[in-house]
């Protein structure tokens, strides 16, 4: 694979992940870091430079924001976008993978809305313990580090596209451990309390 196919791939994966967080966020780096001449994208994916795909993703962006930071109102965005992310993303992923044979765009479509539905899936995993908790601190929190997440692997995945493969890996990897871990203490906490009030 040559090292123009290859970072064609690490921008899509990383795309394809901080879409899966926030694709509003995603869009609007993407969008800013073209338009002000940081990072050169691809022909097929210049469009995102134009004001008015910036100043609509921004709006977007901004409802979401706010919505995010309320427990259960985020949740509930959160599952009406499991039907938007992993398609936008998917798109995303094909324009990124302009320089590739029709077939190899295809196929980087579809790895691209995969990576992004597990990273929207795992994050979901992730906020899902924390919203049962009585304050709402933890989650606004965790939605804020979503942001940051989101916006640093947009960056990453223009400015140093290979090392975004890298990164999504052990992203993925991070995420997947805290939640088998987040789960794990959910559990030994609920056994504890069955057995405080067994004991009652």
């Amino acid at each position: 694979m040559s090292s123009a196919m290859l970072a064609a791939l690490g921008l899509a994966i990383g795309l394809s992940y901080a879409s899966g967080l926030k694709l509003y966020a995603t869009v609007v780096v993407l969008g800013l870091l073209q338009h002000f001449g940081v990072v050169h994208l691809p022909s097929s994916l210049i469009v995102l430079g134009n004001p008015v795909v910036i100043a609509v993703a921004l709006a977007l962006y901004s409802v979401e924001f706010l919505a995010d930071k309320i427990p259960y109102v985020g949740s509930v965005w959160n599952a009406i976008h499991t039907f938007i992310r992993p398609p936008a993303a998917a798109l995303l992923s094909y324009a990124a993978l302009s320089p590739a044979p029709a077939q190899w765009r295809i196929l980087g479509a579809l790895l691209g809305g995969g990576v992004a539905f597990s990273s929207h899936s795992v994050k979901t995993a992730l906020r899902t313990p924390l919203e049962a908790s009585p304050e709402p601190v933890s989650t606004i929190v965790f939605s804020l580090a979503e942001d940051f997440l989101a916006a640093a692997a947009a960056w990453l995945a223009a400015a140093h596209p290979i090392l975004a493969i890298v990164a999504v890996v052990m992203l993925f990897a991070a995420m997947f451990y805290a939640t088998v871990l987040l789960y794990r203490v959910s559990r030994t906490g609920l056994a504890r309390v069955a057995q405080a009030f067994r004991r009652a």
